[in-house]
This record gives C-alpha cells, sequence and structure tokens, in this order.
C-alpha cells in the first residue's frame, strides 16, 4: 500500500471511530433522557427533562428526536397547567415540533405531536376554542394517519379527543369507545423504529379504553 492510500485509510478510519463515538453519546444521552420522562409525575420534573432534551438539541443539531421530546415534554405540561400557563407551554411545544417537522418532514409521529398540542391549547377556554382547535388537531390526526396506519398514537388522540368532548357536540365515551379499542390493537402490535423512537400511550390508552367500559 503506498504512503497516500495508507494516510486516507488512516484518515477515514479516525472519522469514522468518531462518528461512532458521537452517535454512542447522542444514543446514551437520549436513552438516560427516555428513562428520565418515564419517571416524570410533576412539572419540575417535566421541565428538568425538557431542559435535558434542549441541551441533546442544541448538541445534535441535524436529529429531529431531542426537538420532538423537548416539545412532547411541554405539550405535557401543558395539560397539567390551566389558563395562560396552557399556552406558554404550547407555544415552546410548537416551536420544537416545527423544528423536528424541518428535521423530519412527513413524519406521522411529529404530526401527532402536533395534534395532541392543538388539542391541549383547547383547555384554555373549551367552549370558545373547541372547535378552531379540534379542527386543527383533527387535521394533524389524519395526516399522522395517512402517513402511518400502524401508528396507534393518532387513534389514541382521536380516541381522547372524543372521551372529552361533550355527547351534544359529537364525543362522549361510547364514540371514543371503538377508537381507543383500535388505538390499543395497534399499541399491542406496534414496534418502536429504534430503542428511542416514540413508544409513549399504550398505559393512556388502556386506561381510557377502562373508562369507557364503565357504566
Amino acid at each position: 500500500m503506498n504512503t497516500n492510500k495508507l494516510f486516507l485509510l488512516t484518515i477515514a478510519t479516525a472519522l469514522s471511530l468518531q462518528v461512532f463515538g458521537q452517535n454512542k453519546r447522542y444514543l446514551s444521552s437520549m436513552e438516560k433522557n427516555l428513562q428520565m420522562m418515564d419517571t416524570c409525575k410533576t412539572l419540575s420534573s417535566y421541565q428538568q427533562t425538557a431542559n435535558a432534551f434542549e441541551r441533546v438539541a442544541n448538541a445534535e443539531k441535524k436529529e429531529w428526536l431531542p426537538s420532538y421530546y423537548l416539545a412532547l415534554c411541554n405539550a405535557f405540561m401543558a395539560g397539567m397547567s390551566s389558563g395562560d400557563k396552557i399556552d406558554e407551554y404550547c407555544d415552546i411545544s410548537e416551536k420544537y415540533a416545527v423544528k423536528a417537522d424541518t428535521l423530519s418532514p412527513n413524519n406521522s409521529e411529529v404530526y401527532a405531536l402536533r395534534a395532541l398540542i392543538y388539542s391541549m391549547r383547547i383547555g384554555v377556554n373549551p367552549m370558545l376554542r373547541g372547535a378552531k382547535f379540534g379542527g386543527k388537531s383533527a387535521e394533524m390526526t389524519a395526516k399522522a394517519k395517512e402517513l402511518d396506519p400502524n401508528n396507534p398514537r393518532p387513534y389514541l388522540l382521536q380516541g381522547q379527543n372524543k372521551f372529552y368532548t361533550p355527547e351534544q357536540f359529537g364525543g362522549g365515551k361510547e364514540r371514543a369507545l371503538p377508537l381507543l379499542e383500535e388505538a390499543v390493537r395497534k399499541f399491542d402490535n406496534f414496534k418502536p423504529a429504534s430503542p428511542i423512537a416514540p413508544n409513549w400511550g399504550k398505559q393512556r390508552a388502556k386506561q381510557m379504553l377502562e373508562e369507557c367500559r364503565k357504566k
């Protein structure tokens, strides 16, 4: 092997090792943050986890998942809040959902996330916001299902929205039941694309299905 070829091989090997090291650190950080997220029960714990995902997002600018989970944490915090705080968290969530969408266009998981954010905004004033943001959420959910019919999260969100919509406006347990049954079936068959790919919602779907079946 001549000197030039040996030099090029050395450079290529060094670059490969560097990329492998970066990927390993990224995956390790994401797995650690997801473990934190699984234990979150309070606003402060979700905020700490959101901050951790933000650090990864700043370091790994080409990866969509850190922004996705940062947005998801804020959506969950919106769901635990009331009044103007809901919009504050949703504004942050939407910002990072849009960033995730830019990094990973036509992604069913991102559309489901954006549907969740619109649903959370309804909570500020259900009577005034239900039609507007309920419609936007439905659009995003339909797109998420179109992009990946096997993704269970759009079905969970549809069922959840029906569950909390008053019967006189087309909601209620009876209408939510088939959607949540479908969500649970899809969760039972769902396999995430990787250890850090979205895999949330199964327990929520089962809990809501049980509520729908209660007399």
